[in-house]
């Protein structure tokens, strides 16, 4: 499994790191039990529909120490998956309260509290800028960049997987809003893609 992450991080990973991804899952499994935090029918391929498509977004970390901020980040997909795999500060940004629990209680438990920071409120209400800005299945594009646009600067790196909907949702989203944007092919499902977007800012006549 050491060698599947680093496939899809880009990067190296120690064996305390998948330690740490092998512990998650299983609070995640345990957590699942009492509230839905990922779909049951997903829990037997986890580490390839959860683990390796969070991991890929390290790939688009702009530098190394770079600020990460995880929208609506629910079960920790991707924000914590991220966070173990990156040495910069990660901001999980989740509203209800039994999901931001259960964020709160895995990021103690897995000795991340140093750098990992969990919102339990809506990403209205968060402040600060971030290098990174990531999240999964939270809105369609156009919308999550109205929601996020606050937490960005001018290099901020958006990274986010879209699956099938990628091209039409960025086809949506520039109607409003102008910006720099490539598609990447999802490492763990060659019909889904990763939007990666930079210099966002919504058009003048928006």
């Amino acid at each position: 499994m050491i060698e599947a992450l680093e496939r899809a991080a880009g990067r190296p990973v120690s064996r305390e790191t998948l330690d740490l991804l092998e512990a998650y899952v299983e609070r995640l499994k345990t957590a699942n039990k009492s509230q839905n935090l990922v779909a049951e029918s997903t829990l037997d391929d986890i580490w390839d529909r959860h683990i390796l498509d969070s991991a890929q977004l390290v790939r688009f970390e702009p530098r190394r120490g770079a600020s990460w901020v995880d929208i609506g980040s629910g079960a920790g997909l991707p924000g914590l998956v991220i966070a173990a795999l990156v040495e910069g500060p990660v901001t999980l940004v989740e509203p209800r309260r039994l999901r931001a629990a259960f964020l709160e209680e895995t990021v103690a438990a897995s000795g991340l509290s140093k750098r990992v920071t969990v919102q339990p409120t809506k990403i209205e209400n968060v402040r600060g800028q971030f290098d990174v800005i990531t999240a999964r299945a939270v809105a369609p594009l156009g919308r999550l960049l109205g929601m996020g646009l606050h937490l960005a600067h001018s290099g901020t790196i958006w990274a986010l997987p879209k699956g099938k909907s990628a091209k039409s949702e960025l086809a949506e989203a520039e109607r409003s809003w102008q910006c720099e944007a490539r598609s990447e092919t999802s490492c763990t499902d060659p019909n889904a893609a990763i939007l990666v977007l930079s210099k966002v800012k919504a058009k003048s006549n928006r």
